[in-house]
């Protein structure tokens, strides 16, 4: 007869969302059964509200200006430092996107190295895109001319709905690379790499409401932030068709700047700039030469 007396109960993971550097529960209490590939079930993950949504734009906000006035060498130590946290707990995040996304284990683990290697792309891009688009611009007068790129703001990102993870980093890490602060919504079915990376985030050095990550109904928790006056752009990346215009719309009554859905055949591509300068501004500086005095201005 077997001995039941040393036998374990599962410690089963609860996963939260990650908004302001904590780790709150959903403001509306409410959770949703996520599943693996064949129906098998996995987790409860917090189905957030429109008030949870708000809540990440203001932790989003109180960080920007930290965020965006840090040197673009520290960010990019920071963002190689979530790079290192993530190689240490690669098998717990192999086991996850293999589970999401119906992989297996070696091609699992294929996904979760390039999504570590994408981290260490654009770690190495944030001290470096400013001289590429900008610089001083040539112009016929008594005065030099100068662009230099600036973050947008607040940039609220909907994850790709079919790649949890890389595709989640593939959107999410040149937003913040480039000094903007993030809300993002996990892929709906597959949230649980998402919450997990919350946790990483939590311990990176990455400051509190740089990013903040929400699951539950991706267009519930789109639509306010859509029409929120204080995100100031929005990447549709894990919207369809019919809910990406809808949110475009929205989105038009102040002025977003709105990254539509783009096709990616294989989220494992090196990436471009695109997705960087697409949350950048420019700042123009003109500056007078010779008997114009020393005053300059910026438009």
């Amino acid at each position: 007869m077997s001995d039941r007396s040393n036998e374990r109960l599962s410690v089963f993971k609860t996963y939260k969302l990650y908004v302001g550097g904590k780790f709150p529960r959903s403001e509306s209490g409410r959770v949703y059964e996520v599943t693996d590939s064949k129906g098998k079930w996995l987790a409860n993950a917090p189905l957030s509200s429109r008030k949870d949504a708000r809540d990440a734009v203001v932790a989003a906000r109180k960080a920007f200006g930290g965020w965006s006035g840090a040197t673009a060498y520290n960010r990019g130590q920071i963002l190689y430092r979530v790079a290192e946290m993530l190689e240490g707990r690669r098998g717990q995040f192999v086991h996850e996107v293999a589970d999401a996304e119906g992989l297996s284990k070696s091609k699992a683990a294929e996904q979760v190295e390039a999504t570590i290697d994408r981290w260490v792309w654009y770690a190495g891009w944030t001290d470096k895109i400013a001289q590429v688009v900008g610089g001083a611009n040539p112009v016929a007068g008594p005065y030099f001319n100068l662009s230099s790129p600036e973050p947008t703001g607040v940039v609220a990102v909907l994850a790709p709905q079919e790649s949890s993870f890389l595709g989640l980093v593939s959107v999410l890490a040149p937003v913040i690379a480039t000094g903007n602060t993030a809300i993002v919504i996990a892929s709906e079915n597959s949230p649980l790499p998402a919450l997990s990376l919350g946790e990483v985030l939590a311990t990176s050095d990455l400051p509190g409401g740089v990013v903040n990550i929400l699951s539950g109904r991706t267009a519930e928790i789109a639509a306010p932030l859509a029409a929120h006056q204080d995100v100031n752009a929005i990447d549709l990346a894990g919207a369809d068709d019919e809910l990406a215009k809808d949110l475009e719309i929205a989105a038009a009554d102040n002025l977003k700047r709105v990254l539509r859905p783009q096709p990616v055949d294989n989220w494992s591509a090196t990436p471009g700039l695109d997705r960087m300068t697409a949350f950048l501004e420019t700042k123009t500086v003109w500056h007078p030469t010779g008997s114009l005095g020393a005053s300059g201005s910026a438009y």
